[in-house]
């Protein structure tokens, strides 16, 4: 065995050159042997010259102006007006109450905005593009960033254009230039330049570097670009139509506190500056933060579980999706292609024995190992794949299709010298791999000057209706296996079929988990692919998909109004736009994975857009809005997961503010009819409000999901982000407030500071309710640590003799403050004991 291991990786090695460490690739067979690009020292002299290749960014704003800003919000605005009556009245005491709570929301704006760019830099660096260069003769993947001009970039089917460059060598290249001209039509390169920013659809090509970073195409445009303010999501602009209205009720109710005051004969000024601040109070003015916080948060969590989020608004979709539509290969699968069987019209039916891209195994048939030489000959020579020896860790390391590799492997299975055959048949001319033509061919001379075409593909292009191998086709494909045909042709001769090869990509496996996880969630699960109906079929009910004999629809079904199915076969990439845009049609809202360069429309298209981070092409990451790091699948479910946690959150949230708003109100309108006729100072208003929206809300924010939250259905995509919330909220502020109340009219009635009283009451019963409302099932974390430091502060405005004075307040007893906290208790047992009955 040793013997055969040391036989096959010289075998190996010798077809490429000695490679760095570094080295993702072979040297490009179509370049000049001139073409050696840079040395490591040459490419660090040009960085140092030239610069990262990197466009600058936009100036960002200054301190002043990211205040200004968060001064124009209307909330603020408001508190403003209130502040500065308050100063007209000479009232310093509510003056600095006001400006305290100006200065923290102010603060917190600006610190989240500041973590917002932090986030959405780091989530560039994360999906920043890479290039494949050559240093020291040898091809290397590198980040763009460090690309030098007169670097040789290597340029294939899905790459984005690193920089500006002159082309050294092109093979039936294609590039799309649309980012720079506008042309849709994508524009063939046999040679001229190449701009960076453009994409190539098609083909390969190698170019040298002239220009990069500002100097380039792309750079020169985006210095007239000015920069852009995001834009807000979905999920805010709900949410400020919904404070409009609520700013709207609290003015009213406001006006009619102050007129209440009015009729009992209380001061102009004082009664208009109690309106105000009640209105300010009434209204969750912290929740663009929370929400926003929620976000980044939810974005930065995703990120720690390999799904980097390109976009915010994203993270809130995610919650929504009742549709994923997934690549079998490579999310479902292990993307490790494996030869099992080979069949030829001489030999017959051969397996193969081994595991992964060992190439150390055996290949097992009646026929004998003559009868497949041709056979084995030809899938070496029709094949970009290359196998590099194991390395430090002792694993061999595929470069390029994993199916191209897979055919290697079981070639050196098999005996056959793959650098000798290569060696001895020279390639000459090729036709790549095609979606739509289903084959690639390519053609080479023989060792007697001969000519030999070569041709691998899908069997129903390459066989006759009639040919008596299609027979074993049906037979592998039903058993899950990818069949491809190989014919070869020598000569003038009639091409003859070579034989048949039976490739299988084993599921991932956590798959059947990942699966049943996401029909839990009633998430509908569609696996798309290429391969034959039969074999997916076959690996869709191995996964737990769809049942055995489920209905199948191909990429010729698609358009004839055929019901849509859980299964695809036979889709080429651009056939998935119409798999995507057919359900969204039926009203879901749709996730969709994809790594090629024809991925993109439809990842484009999709609500959600998953590109495959790892082996994906970078177009497929540019318009994808879910970069996957890990390939996984499981990492989508994470997603919604997230998606659904945060959706949550908010509500949670708005539940919790707004019926503490409800509940502030209907104490100072039902407090004078109970013989309270000033339930709170302004000040001790807003002392409250900050308190419990402050650490407790953007504590909410960051709970953790509830375990049963992939158990349910997702929500209507329509749905109002307080669809059933209103009856929780009312009943919710009604017994704060009835608690308060109660607290108030006792106090009053045995002559304790009923003020007070009501001030802490107030405050407790609304942090209790916090309490009450966080994430089922979990042990002690943030929220606890905010509503105890929230509590604590409140107690301050009656203990603390500076801000007791500050707030309006009287010292309180301790057995005063444990009756008041008993009754505070009330609500948030009341809310408990519902949620979970619930």
């Amino acid at each position: 065995m040793a013997r055969d291991h040391r036989r096959i990786t010289a075998a190996f090695r010798i077809l490429s050159p000695p490679r760095a460490p570094t080295d993702a690739g072979f040297v490009h067979p179509t370049l000049e042997n001139d073409a050696v690009g840079l040395t490591s020292g040459e490419a660090e002299s040009a960085l140092a010259r030239h610069g990262a290749n990197t466009i600058p960014e936009p100036r960002r704003p200054g301190a002043l102006t990211r205040v200004a800003a968060q001064l124009r919000d209307p909330m603020i605005m408001l508190l403003l007006a209130a502040m500065a009556l308050a100063v007209a009245l000479g009232d310093l005491t509510d003056t600095a109450v006001i400006a305290l709570v100006i200065v923290l929301n102010t603060t917190v704006g600006v610190v989240q905005e500041l973590r917002a760019e932090r986030a959405l830099a780091a989530l560039r660096q994360l999906s920043a593009p890479a290039a494949r260069v050559l240093r020291d003769g040898a091809a290397v993947t590198l980040p763009a960033a460090e690309v030098v001009p007169g670097d040789v970039v290597l340029l294939e089917a899905g790459d984005i254009v690193p920089a500006d460059g002159d082309l050294l060598s092109a093979h039936r290249l294609q590039v799309d230039e649309a980012a720079l001209t506008g042309e849709s039509v994508p524009v063939e390169k046999a040679d001229g330049q190449v701009s960076a920013g453009t994409v190539v659809t098609r083909g390969r090509g190698a170019a040298r570097v002239t220009r990069t970073g500002s100097d380039s195409a792309l750079g020169r445009i985006a210095a007239l670009i000015g920069a852009q303010r995001p834009r807000p999501t979905p999920l805010q602009r709900r949410l400020a139509a919904l404070g409009r209205v609520l700013a709207l009720t609290a003015v009213v109710l406001s006006a009619l506190v102050a007129a209440l005051g009015l009729l009992q004969g209380r001061p102009l000024a004082e009664v208009a500056l109690t309106g105000i601040s009640l209105a300010v109070a009434a209204v969750p003015e912290s929740l663009p933060a929370v929400v926003t916080l929620a976000l980044a948060l939810g974005a930065h969590r995703m990120a720690r579980r390999a799904a980097v989020v390109r976009a915010l608004p994203a993270v809130e979709t995610l919650g929504s999706v009742t549709v994923l539509a997934a690549d079998k290969t490579g999310t479902l699968t292990q993307n490790r292609m494996q030869v099992e069987r080979l069949w030829t019209p001489a030999g017959g039916e051969a397996t193969a024995t081994g595991s992964g891209y060992d190439p150390v195994g055996a290949v097992q048939g009646d026929g004998g190992r003559e009868s497949r030489t041709d056979l084995l000959r030809d899938v070496v020579l029709c094949n970009d794949g290359d196998l590099l020896p194991p390395d430090g860790e002792g694993k061999w390391r595929p470069v390029g299709d994993p199916t191209e590799v897979a055919l290697l492997v079981v070639a050196a299975k098999d005996g056959m010298a793959v650098a000798d055959i290569r060696a001895a048949h020279p390639r000459v001319a090729e036709v790549p791999f095609d979606s739509t033509a289903k084959r690639m061919t390519t053609t080479h001379t023989t060792p007697d000057g001969g000519v030999l075409a070569v041709t691998k593909g899908a069997p129903e292009v390459l066989l006759a209706p009639e040919d008596p191998a299609r027979a074993v086709v049906r037979r592998w494909a039903a058993a899950g296996y990818r069949v491809l045909a190989v014919t070869d042709q020598v000569g003038a001769a009639v091409p003859r079929l070579a034989g048949l090869v039976a490739i299988t990509d084993p599921p991932r496996a956590d798959a059947a988990e990942v699966v049943e996880t996401f029909r839990a969630a009633g998430v509908h699960l569609l696996m798309i692919t290429g391969d034959h109906p039969d074999t997916a079929r076959a690996i869709a009910a191995r996964v737990g998909i769809a049942a055995p004999d489920a209905e199948v629809t191909t990429g010729d079904d698609l358009g004839d109004g055929t019901d849509a199915t859980q299964v695809y076969a036979r889709i080429r990439p651009e056939q998935k736009l119409a798999v995507v845009e057919d359900w969204q049609r039926r009203g879901h809202i749709v996730a969709m994975t994809g790594d090629g360069v024809n991925d993109a429309p439809a990842l484009r298209r999709a609500d959600i857009g998953v590109a495959m981070g790892g082996d994906g092409t970078e177009v497929a990451r540019q318009a994808a809005d879910l970069v996957l790091t890990d390939d996984n699948l499981r990492t989508v479910a994470g997603a919604i997961e997230e998606g659904r946690r945060i959706h949550a959150n908010v509500r949670t949230f708005l539940r919790y503010a707004l019926a503490g708003g409800a509940a502030e109100i209907a104490v100072m309108l039902l407090g004078p009819l109970l013989g309270l006729a000033v339930p709170l100072l302004p000040a001790q208003i807003l002392w409250i409000n900050l308190v419990t929206h402050g650490l407790p809300g953007v504590a909410i924010g960051a709970e953790p999901a509830n375990p049963g939250l992939m158990r349910r259905p997702p929500r209507p995509p329509g749905e109002s982000i307080l669809n059933g919330l209103w009856w929780r909220v009312g009943w919710t502020g009604a017994l704060i407030a009835a608690a308060t109340l109660a607290v108030g009219w006792w106090a009053a009635d045995t002559g304790r500071p009923w003020q007070s009283m009501v001030f802490v009451c107030l405050g407790l019963a609304q942090l209790g309710v916090a309490v009450a409302l966080r994430a089922r099932g979990t042990r002690p974390r943030f929220l606890d640590l905010a509503v105890a430091g929230a509590a604590a502060l409140h107690l301050a405005g009656v203990w603390f003799p500076p801000l007791a004075a500050l707030l309006g307040t009287t010292p309180l007893t301790g057995s005063d403050v444990l009756a008041v906290t008993a009754v505070a208790a009330v609500p948030a047992l009341v809310v408990a004991v519902t949620r979970r009955r619930g």
